[in-house]
């Protein structure tokens, strides 16, 4: 039971860092989209849709490419002594490229929604674009983006084949709840997988039901 609750602890933390990051890029990455006229938007919208499709252990590929020790990125970061591999902050890197998508996609979409002229007569009044974009844009858009956040969150706590490339499964350290129940069916563990498959089925029910409740019962299957 000890394991199980370090997982999910160790789930619950990279879930929530991957949430606040992706809340911040994907609000300000959907309004840009939704909002500028820029060269190559489609091309730039798929392919940061991209995660949503991309089988998860490509993904973890390519993190590994850019991340990893011998990577473009990785080792750079390597000769300031910054190791991602096989760590907590490389399994949260993981859960935010898996996850971005279902929160910039809502996130475009509620932006895209809302009637312009609401926008125009704040500015009318006075308003300077950082207030109309607190008071006014944000405010009506606030539904879609929190559906995306907690369907994000749901499915960063439940990411598995990115964060085992890039993060393995160190018990205590990065080993999550997903990895975890892989690792108790190949130990013949029925107890354990039990519990951790029951602990994530119940979270993820929940999250559910509030996508439900707060969109007024129609779940955004688009999504």
């Amino acid at each position: 039971m000890a394991s199980a609750q370090t997982a999910l602890y160790l789930s619950l933390k990279i879930a929530i860092y991957a949430t606040i990051i992706n809340l911040i890029l994907g609000i300000a990455i959907g309004y840009v989209l939704a909002r500028k006229r820029l060269w190559g938007k489609n091309l730039i919208d798929t392919l940061l849709t991209l995660p949503m499709v991309m089988p998860p252990t490509v993904l973890g590929y390519y993190l590994l490419v850019l991340i990893g020790r011998h990577g473009w990125i990785g080792h750079w970061l390597n000769q300031w002594g910054i190791n991602l591999i096989f760590t907590w902050q490389g399994a949260v890197i993981a859960a935010v490229v898996v996850s971005f998508p279902l929160i910039f996609k809502p996130a475009r979409a509620a932006f895209e929604s809302i009637d312009r002229q609401l926008e125009y007569a704040a500015q009318i009044l006075g308003l300077s674009p950082w207030r109309i974009f607190l008071r006014v844009t944000l405010p009506l858009a606030w539904r879609g983006i929190l559906a995306g956040v907690l369907l994000a969150f749901a499915r960063s706590l439940g990411e598995f084949g990115a964060t085992l490339m890039v993060a393995g499964s160190i018990p205590g350290q990065t080993q999550t709840l997903s990895i975890a129940v892989y690792e108790a069916v190949q130990a013949g563990d029925d107890q354990l997988a039990n519990t951790l498959v029951l602990i994530i089925s119940v979270v993820c029910i929940i999250i559910l039901l509030l996508i439900s409740k707060l969109l007024g019962s129609k779940v955004p299957h688009q999504y």
